[in-house]
């Protein structure tokens, strides 16, 4: 039995675990600092987060691109959400502001591409021209 992993439902499960780890974890974990322990905003954990996300998503977005809808909406939708995501990085003070559109420009990329590979209803080799 071959075993098959759907990329947009794991892109959904990284974007959500993202997207709780900024928003809840800082509510939550706020005493951490007192023991010594600092990951809500560990450099390096939230680079490491945005690259898996940004791995899985793109993984999951080429296949459904290439063998299934060839339509860019997921695309462009998923790049929109990483220009916040990214940009959340840069200008903290707005960080809240940009991560809720980050969310649900990735989010909906991945939806978009989970409906479309679905519509599509066949599947193509890879050396499809169409």
């Amino acid at each position: 039995m071959k075993l098959q992993v759907n990329l947009d439902v794991l892109g959904v499960a990284t974007s959500v675990a993202c997207a709780v780890h900024c928003a809840l974890l800082p509510l939550i974990l706020t005493s951490l600092p007192l023991f010594g322990v600092n990951i809500v905003h560990n450099n390096l954990f939230e680079a490491g987060m945005i690259s898996l996300a940004f791995i899985i998503g793109s993984l999951a977005l080429y296949h459904g691109f290439k063998r299934h809808h060839h339509r860019v909406l997921p695309i462009l939708l998923f790049s929109a959400g990483f220009i916040f995501l990214v940009s959340k990085e840069i200008f903290i003070a707005y960080e809240l502001w940009l991560l809720i559109p980050a969310v649900a420009f990735i989010l909906s990329g991945h939806f978009f591409n989970y409906r479309l590979c679905r519509k599509a209803n066949h599947c193509h080799s890879t050396d499809c021209d169409h």
